[in-house]
């Protein structure tokens, strides 16, 4: 780690290692991914959460081989115990599920849970499509994240809260950081396009109301501020990066009279004056991408009818 601007010295390399582990984890090449993952973790301070998370990884990739043949692994030497035997046996290992499908059962138990309550508080339709517009702007992260080869987890849903996809940025710059952060929105923004174009052909206000409602929890998520998808991106923004959103969205609010925007405004200018996260290095093309999402989203709520979420 650089001691001036404690960023990480080998990103790239990192980069490159976990693309690589988690492409040879999808062909269930396990004991090559393991190989890949010790590669990496010399290159990163012993301390840091990446390398914690390295290790907590070979330990569950240690658990999947272990549930080999365990007849054959009592008598290989210790240093092959991970080899895969390609069998199976009724070992204590296989009595749980591997962690990718625990983690599948949790997406999918989680998603039925949040079309539940919203499907509870506002009609089945409007439940089930809210749902599957948050689904859709999570899925704008993991594809993301998945086509950079970095490993990432399905999205996990919290009923009434929302939901998020986990995975280790590791080491990767942070304009790539912000770019899976603004992934999410611009793909919910597609998602009110698809919505607001069923509703032109059908004339279903249904339709409209989920168009309106899905722009604008995309833009509550542009809210420069703590875990949400804009404070994530301006990490990466300039000073003067910020105060290009902060003069956008006033600007935006000038013409679309969007409450929300003030929000967005209010987050940018702490971000660019109060909050000292500036980062070593500017963005444009962040800024870039920021203000366009953001404006696509703007203008999506300007052209649908209702007001408020545009709940039916």
């Amino acid at each position: 780690m650089c001691e001036r601007c404690h960023t990480l010295v080998h990103s790239e390399e990192l980069e490159r290692l976990a693309g690589e582990a988690k492409t040879r984890e999808n062909r269930g090449e396990w004991q090559q991914a393991r190989e890949v993952w010790l590669k990496a973790l010399p290159l990163l301070p012993p301390t840091s959460k990446q390398a914690d998370w390295i290790k907590q990884h070979l330990h569950d990739l240690a658990a999947t081989l272990r549930g080999g043949d365990a007849a054959d692994a009592r008598n290989q030497p210790r240093s092959e115990l991970f080899a895969p035997t390609g069998q199976s046996s009724l070992s204590a290992a296989e009595t749980k599920p591997p962690r990718t499908v625990r983690l599948q059962l949790t997406s999918l138990l989680s998603f039925a849970a949040f079309v539940a309550i919203y499907s509870a508080a506002s009609g089945l339709k409007f439940g089930i499509g809210f749902a599957v517009l948050i689904l859709i702007h999570e899925m704008g992260h993991f594809i993301d994240i998945k086509r950079r080869g970095l490993p990432a987890d399905m999205p996990v849903f919290l009923p009434g809260l929302g939901a998020y996809v986990r995975w280790q940025a590791l080491g990767v710059p942070l304009e790539t950081r912000a770019a899976v952060s603004l992934a999410g929105p611009l793909a919910g923004f597609f998602a009110s396009v698809l919505c607001a174009a069923i509703w032109w052909q059908t004339g279903d206000p249904l339709w409209a109301g989920l168009a309106r409602s899905g722009a604008i929890l995309n833009l509550l998520n542009l809210i420069p501020l703590w875990v949400l998808d804009g404070g994530q991106a301006a990490l990466a923004l300039s000073k003067s990066g910020r105060i290009a959103v902060l003069i956008a969205s006033l600007l935006l609010w000038l013409v679309v009279r969007q409450n929300i925007l003030f929000l967005v405004a209010l987050g940018a200018a702490y971000r660019a004056f109060f909050s000292g996260d500036l980062p070593a290095r500017s963005s444009r093309a962040t800024t870039i991408y920021y203000v366009a999402v953001l404006t696509a989203l703007v203008a999506m709520i300007w052209l649908m009818p209702g007001q408020g979420l545009g709940l039916p």
